[in-house]
Formats: structure tokens, C-alpha cells, sequence
């Protein structure tokens, strides 16, 4: 191929390349809205199901409403990571609660609607489990993904190249995924004090985060090759990243993308840290199941990855020596 016709080709590719990242970006950032966020309605009967009928009404399908019998309920719905929020109806009318560590965004849109519900000038609703004093808003929260993934990925690569055997590969992995884990916790935790909680069990969730990001990436890189790496980056940038959900909520992206973020590391991970950090391990169950299926798959690939490139060896040291034997037997 001609070197101008080329360059052009090349030009092309990069051009559907960037235009398919800023889609993938930009596209759940575009669309944010509720959409059947959990949220509980505290009181009598017939006031809670006043209150989802006008819910209802108002915006259609934006929440999933549960009912619980009074304000303490409601808290402790909240502080099981249960729902975003909730609507404590009393004789003074409805009053709303938050959880800003579950997500300031949703937070942010229920006292919106507190005033609404009122109608008048309300004062910031009590903020059961708030989001960390230094990070009020979850802006580094929601930072800490990108390059979590994105380092996990270039680690995974180098191990892929550098690390030869599939043994040194795993215990490079497993290296990295204890030494990422500890620092990371030291920054965001200890230097940047926007993530609270046990620092071993923050290092523990990144740690198992960087595990299931880069064992995908050693493990396709295994069974696949070069093709398997662009596999691996591919789904980790373009859909894992920005369908996690971190910066919103799943529930603020569009159907069924909100889930299906959740089912990959990024998204898990991000929840878990959330459980972790803010709830006492809450709901944790779920996002830990991702990432330990996610870590050894990319394990169990490997494992197949080095099973092949070892039947491979064998069978050219068979064929290596059987071709010496037939040139020993016509000397």
C-alpha cells in the first residue's frame, strides 16, 4: 500500500476512533434523568399513597417508591443503602431526607423537589448519610475511576508484554492489585481525605477493582493476543468507564445501560467503594460478586492461555524430535 493512501486510511480510523470515544463519553452524561430511583415515602397509608400519586404524576417512572411506617424506618432504609431517599409525611406536610453519600447528584435533585413539595422556600433536608465534608459534591469521587481503570489497563498490558511465563504474569498481577490497592488507598483516603473508612478495606476494594480490570486484560491478552488486549480495552474504556455510573447514579443513566455498567469493574467497583466507605458494607454483596467473577475469569484465561502455549511447545518438541530421528536414520 501506498504511503499517502495510508496515512489517509490511518487518518480514518483515528477519526472514527475519537468520534466513537466522545460518543461513549458524552452520550450517559447527555442523558441523565431519574429513572425509578429507589426512594421510601414514611407515614399512614393513604398519605404515602397520596404522595407516589403526585410523584407519579409529576415525573413519570423518575422514582420506585417503597413505603415505610415512620421517620426511623425511613433512616435506617437509607443507612442499608435501601434508597436515594426519602419522603417523611407528618402533619406539617412532607418532609424530605437525602443521602449525598449514595449519590450528591440525586441528593441535589430531591432537595430540589423537597421545595417543590412544600411550596415554599425549604430549608436543606437532613442529610442522613452525607458525603465526605472535603468532597461534598463526589467530584473526586467520581474523578477516581478514569484513572483507575486507565492505569489498570496500561498495567495489564505490560505484564502481557514484559512478564514472559503465565507464572510471573500472575504474580505480577497479583503484585500489582495488593501495591495498587495500598497506595491508592493512602492517597484518597489518608492525603486526600475524601474517601473515609478503614484504609485496608479501601486498599481491599481498589486492589480487587485494579485485579478484575487488569486480569481481563492479561487474560484475553493470553488467549487472544494483540487482538485480545484491544478487546479488553475496548470494553474497559468505551463501556465500563463511562456506564459506571460513579460521577450520577445507575439509575440516572438510560435503560439498560445503568445496569449493564454495573455488571463490569468500573461500575462495581465504584459501588462497592461507596458500600464500603460511607455505609458499612451495605449492599456490598452484589458489586463484590462482579469483581471476584471478573478476577478469575481473567485468571481462569490465563490459566488457559498458558495450558495451549504449553501443548503447543509440546508438540513441537515431539515434531523437533521426530524429525531428528528420521535425519539420524538416514545417516
Amino acid at each position: 500500500m501506498k504511503r499517502p493512501l495510508r496515512a489517509v486510511l490511518v487518518a480514518v480510523l483515528a477519526v472514527a476512533v475519537q468520534a466513537l470515544m466522545v460518543a461513549a463519553f458524552t452520550w450517559p452524561a447527555a442523558r441523565v434523568a431519574p429513572r425509578h430511583v429507589p426512594i421510601v415515602v414514611a407515614g399512614p397509608a393513604p398519605a404515602v399513597a397520596s404522595v407516589a400519586q403526585r410523584l407519579d404524576a409529576e415525573r413519570r417512572g423518575a422514582f420506585e417508591v417503597e413505603r415505610r411506617p415512620d421517620e426511623a424506618a425511613a433512616r435506617r432504609a437509607l443507612a442499608d443503602r435501601e434508597a436515594y431517599g426519602a419522603i417523611v409525611v407528618g402533619p406539617a406536610g412532607p418532609r424530605v431526607l437525602v443521602a449525598s453519600a449514595a449519590s450528591p447528584t440525586i441528593a441535589q435533585l430531591l432537595t430540589q423537589m423537597s421545595q417543590q413539595l412544600s411550596g415554599r422556600a425549604a430549608p436543606a433536608p437532613p442529610d442522613v448519610v452525607a458525603a465526605d465534608r472535603d468532597d461534598p459534591r463526589g467530584a473526586a469521587f467520581g474523578a477516581l475511576v478514569l484513572p483507575l481503570v486507565m492505569s489498570s489497563l496500561v498495567g495489564g498490558v505490560l505484564l502481557v508484554f514484559l512478564a514472559g511465563a503465565a507464572g510471573w504474569r500472575l504474580a505480577g498481577l497479583v503484585t500489582f492489585a495488593v501495591g495498587g490497592g495500598l497506595v491508592t488507598a493512602a492517597i484518597v483516603g489518608g492525603g486526600l481525605s475524601v474517601v473515609p473508612g478503614a484504609y485496608l478495606e479501601i486498599a481491599g476494594v481498589v486492589g480487587l477493582t485494579v485485579l478484575a480490570v487488569s486480569g481481563a486484560v492479561v487474560g484475553l491478552g493470553a488467549v487472544m493476543g494483540r487482538a485480545g488486549l484491544g478487546l479488553a480495552a475496548a470494553v474497559m474504556m468505551l463501556l465500563a468507564n463511562p456506564l459506571s455510573g460513579v460521577t450520577s447514579a445507575p439509575e440516572l443513566l438510560p435503560r439498560p445501560w445503568g445496569a449493564i455498567g454495573q455488571g463490569m469493574p468500573a461500575g462495581a467497583g465504584g459501588t462497592l467503594l461507596r458500600s464500603v466507605a460511607f455505609f458499612d458494607g451495605a449492599r456490598a454483596g452484589s458489586p463484590l460478586t462482579v469483581l471476584l467473577v471478573w478476577s478469575a475469569t481473567g485468571l481462569l484465561l490465563l490459566g488457559l492461555g498458558a495450558l495451549r502455549d504449553r501443548r503447543r511447545t509440546g508438540a513441537h518438541e515431539v515434531a523437533g524430535r521426530g524429525a531428528q530421528a528420521l535425519a539420524d536414520a538416514d545417516t
